[in-house]
């Protein structure tokens, strides 16, 4: 079975499939890079195999990690690293040694909002890093009380996206020109559109498309988080100042089990089961305001990269020509502006 601390390629290669559409161009708009202890790295190499797989990725989106952080210098600086270190890699991938697809064609850092105004220095700073791509941020918001579920790598602390200092740093991001990733689980989406009700004229941009949890309190109740979490979503989907992304359902946190598995899921009982997901957000945003990602390497706890968008094409089929493209790459590229 697949475990993330070890190398996966095994299990995950039991499931082999034909690429649907492989023509079809993709931006895949949220993928992560990292070499962090106890975890085996994942660098331009290992994300070029995957995106190689087969599936036709032209540009893609890198979201923050906690990788490559400033060992020195004022802890609030610390995050621009992970900028410069993504920067590097970008423009290893600019060179064309790696293919015609462009990593990291976008940014999206983290800054701590919680420092207010102050965290226009850090801003400034990741926009020094890379003029070229820079895009957003993400402070993640993901809490819960319970301990069997783990929080923000970040460590936000309750209700943070109503906290006053939080909200005067978020109020910067808008003047900078840059957008708002926001992770968090699916019992905190009403306080998300709360803060896009705040600030109209900001992008946010909802991650994993809300994070239903299916752990610790949340085992065996996957009708009534559904239930929840639907409602949720077409309440939110009413500010249009958010989009959505259209993936990490098959991280662990989401109790679907597939990581426990002796064989991996195929695409076609990854879209049977996930499609009343991807389906309602895309019917209360519309394609336009809606992306698939692949959250890679997070994702890959359950499934291969090839797998993964073959699920999304099995999906969209009943979308028309335009529809399907704002879906796998306009509208990623409008939002981060690629």
């Amino acid at each position: 079975m697949s475990d993330l601390a070890t190398d996966p390629r095994a299990w995950l290669a039991q499931v082999r499939e034909e690429i649907i559409d492989p023509e079809r161009p993709i931006v895949d708009p949220h993928h992560h890079l990292w070499r962090h202890r106890g975890l085996p790295p994942y660098l331009l190499e290992d994300f070029w195999d995957d995106t190689g797989s087969g599936h036709n990725v032209e540009k893609t989106v890198f979201v923050e990690c906690g990788s490559m952080y400033r060992a020195d210098g004022p802890p609030e600086l610390r995050p621009v690293g992970e900028t410069e270190f993504v920067q590097g890699i970008a423009a290893q991938s600019a060179s064309g040694g790696y293919g015609e697809m462009r990593a990291n064609a976008g940014i999206v850092s983290h800054a701590d909002l919680l420092l207010g105004d102050a965290v226009d220095e850090v801003l400034q700073a990741h926009i020094a890093a890379s003029p070229n791509r820079f895009r957003g941020i993400r402070h993640s918001a993901a809490w819960h009380p319970s301990d069997q579920i783990r929080r923000s790598h970040s460590d936000p602390p309750a209700h943070m996206l109503a906290d006053a200092k939080f909200r005067a740093g978020f109020a910067r991001l808008a003047p900078n020109g840059l957008s708002f990733d926001a992770w968090l689980f699916h019992t905190q989406i009403d306080e998300l559109a709360a803060l896009a009700s705040a600030f109209e004229e900001t992008t946010i941009v909802l991650d994993h498309v809300g994070g239903p949890l299916g752990i610790g309190p949340f085992e065996g109740r996957r009708d009534a988080v559904f239930a929840a979490w639907r409602n949720s979503i077409s309440e939110i989907a009413r500010r249009p100042n958010v989009v959505v992304k259209l993936g990490g359902l098959t991280m662990p946190i989401c109790g679907f089990g597939w990581h426990k598995r002796p064989r991996p899921p195929s695409s076609e009982e990854l879209a049977d089961t996930l499609a009343p997901y991807y389906l309602h957000c895309i019917d209360a945003f519309g394609p336009e305001r809606c992306m698939f990602e692949s959250n890679f390497p997070v994702d890959k706890a359950s499934c291969s990269y090839s797998v993964l968008w073959n699920c999304f094409k099995r999906i969209s089929r009943g979308f028309s020509a335009g529809e399907r493209a704002a879906l796998f790459h306009d509208t990623a590229a409008r939002v981060y502006r690629l």
